[in-house]
């Protein structure tokens, strides 16, 4: 496999369906398993902490980045391999992206929304060029589709946004579409000024 770090972003919560802590497992087990770094937001608290934990009891390493504001309200998994207390919000996010070949949404709220929406205007604005993966476990993810196809049809973006990311249906797509991955050509030099 091409890819030795992916960012994920999910849920602080464990959402309304078991499905979604299930896969949540999977993704962990399987990135510890391929050898995968996780990096992720550092909580130890709903989907967050069980893809973590997943990965952990996997073998695998373990990046969490986490805002010292959220440090109790997320609860800091101290049991991660590398933990990192960034300022804000925008420090966290940047750091994650700087450390991830690829980008993998799973459910999630807010949160999760925000960093999605902003990792793909950054592969828009060509400030990189990973791939994007939305796990559409049990069709989660269908208003954020329908939101981005209505900003198509509105004339707000054009149809090539919907090449920026693919959708997958669960774990088992997402790892075959990631060992299916070219290897990539270099590391990005824009890092640095974000």
């Amino acid at each position: 496999m091409q890819i030795s770090s992916v960012a994920v972003f999910c849920g602080s919560r464990f959402g309304s369906r078991p499905e979604y802590a299930a896969q949540a497992r999977a993704l962990g087990g399987a990135l510890g398993h391929a050898g995968i770094r996780l990096v992720y937001g550092g909580g130890h608290v709903g989907l967050m902490g069980t893809v973590a934990d997943a990965a952990l009891a996997a073998g695998g390493a373990v990046t969490g980045i986490i805002p010292a504001f959220l440090h109790s309200r997320e609860i800091m998994h101290e049991g991660v391999t590398d933990l990192t207390v960034t300022e804000g919000m925008h420090d966290r996010k940047a750091r994650m992206f700087a450390l991830s070949d690829a980008f993998v949404v799973m459910p999630g709220g807010l949160g999760t929304f925000d960093e999605t929406i902003e990792i793909m205007t950054w592969r828009q604005l060509r400030q990189h060029d990973e791939p994007i993966y939305i796990v559409n476990i049990a069709g989660w993810a269908d208003s954020l589709l329908a939101m981005i196809e209505g900003c198509i049809a509105d004339g707000f973006a054009a149809p090539a946004v919907r090449d920026l990311f693919a959708v997958v249906p669960d774990v088992p797509a997402l790892m075959a579409a990631l060992e299916a991955l070219p290897a990539q050509a270099g590391a990005r030099d824009t890092v640095a000024t974000l």
